[in-house]
């Protein structure tokens, strides 16, 4: 059910674009967008997580608007940017950062469940408003995305001391006290930063894109990325449990999309040979094993050794970067086996996380799209 406020010039202006949507517009030649869009998007433009009660988040929304951006399919992209600005960022995107979490609560009512941001979801919202922007020719998208942008800038880019610049997690929580930061490495694609310091070149961008291969290989931890680190001054970046938890620092489910995205970026793009010789324990230990590891231990050791397909998917631009060709068919092969021939989609019961990994990494596979070194988007449907 979605909230009922007032509507905005902003949310009158969505709702145009909306039914102004061209029927040429919609999605054509990428099957495994339309199977995607139809299990987990509903009419409204609400990207569903089964497996979690059918929750909604803003990590859901921000993955549907760009992968809706590469299919072409403006209809659905209007959809999905109508619903996140009424429902998670209360009207008003150039007012207010989303909240991460929408779904039923306690008393069966479904809405915001918690309005705290989730630093990547407001980072991929702005990048797919501003490429669609450009791609679209809509200079609408291009401001919400611009306004969206610079509110990330001021309130979720923090000043390390002895570091520089780095995106938070979110507005708030990430830095429990004078001299302690919590990170997630997965949090900063580069394609995506290099964009914002376009855009924004008198923002914080330009410094952070330029730093950003030196988090990335000072956060891995014995060759692995780790979903979790902090860093305090002089003690450099150190593998952390998920804020709240106390279990052992790992690196698995959010880890997992360091090596996706350092597979994606784009070959000439400043650094990228840094990262992923910062993550050569991954590329050794795929050398010789069939599937990625589901976790890692900060030592390297494996906790877990049988990652989810979702993770294939994901490794293969990782492994296609690096030249490993005995390795990226494995994890080819493994995507061709459990590809679900009823559903279009992979494994037996298509879970939420691994159908959006697999739709990065057979997206960029089967060049739906790619980056240029500045961060643009290159979209197959230009092409042709």
């Amino acid at each position: 059910m979605e909230f009922r406020r007032k509507r905005s010039f902003r949310t009158v202006l969505l709702a145009a674009a909306l039914l102004a949507a061209p029927i040429s517009c919609l999605a054509q030649g990428w099957p495994l967008w339309q199977d995607y869009s139809s299990v987990f998007i509903d009419a409204q433009g609400r990207v569903v997580d089964h497996q979690a009660g059918d929750r909604t988040t803003s990590e859901g929304q921000s993955y549907g608007l760009f992968f809706s951006l590469v299919a072409n399919d403006r209809q659905t992209f209007d959809k999905l940017l109508h619903w996140t600005q009424n429902n998670l960022a209360g009207g008003d995107l150039t007012a207010r950062l989303p909240g991460w979490q929408w779904g039923r609560a306690g008393d069966g009512e479904w809405k915001l469940l918690d309005s705290h941001s989730a630093a990547d979801s407001d980072l991929w919202i702005a990048y797919s408003l501003l490429e669609a922007g450009r791609l679209w020719q809509q200079p609408h998208y291009t401001a919400i995305g611009k306004a969206l942008a610079a509110r990330i800038a001021s309130t979720e880019v923090a000043d390390l001391p002895g570091f520089g610049p780095m995106l938070l997690p979110g507005e708030t929580g990430f830095h429990p006290n004078a001299d302690t930061w919590v990170l997630n490495p997965c949090y900063l694609p580069q394609p995506l930063i290099a964009r914002m310091a376009a855009v924004d070149p008198q923002g914080p961008w330009r410094r952070l894109a330029a730093d950003l291969p030196r988090f990335l290989s000072q956060s891995a931890s014995h060759g692995f990325a780790m979903d979790w680190v902090t860093y305090r001054p002089g003690e450099g970046f150190r593998p952390a449990p998920a804020p709240g938890q106390f279990a052992a620092p790992t690196g698995s489910y959010d880890a997992i999309r360091v090596y996706l995205w350092a597979g994606i970026t784009a070959p000439a793009a400043p650094g990228r040979a840094a990262v992923l010789e910062s993550l050569s324990g991954m590329a050794a230990y795929l050398r010789s094993h069939p599937l990625p590891p589901e976790k890692v231990n900060p030592d390297g050791s494996i906790l877990s050794a049988n990652g989810p397909v979702g993770f294939s998917a994901a490794t293969v631009p990782f492994l296609q970067a690096l030249g490993l060709q005995n390795a990226l068919r494995r994890q080819q092969s493994r995507l061709s086996q459990e590809k679900n021939p009823s559903t279009g989609l992979f494994g037996q019961q298509p879970t939420y996380y691994d159908q959006n990994l697999a739709m990065f990494g057979r997206g960029w596979a089967t060049q739906r799209f790619s980056f240029s070194p500045d961060g643009e988007l290159n979209v197959k449907w230009k092409r042709l």
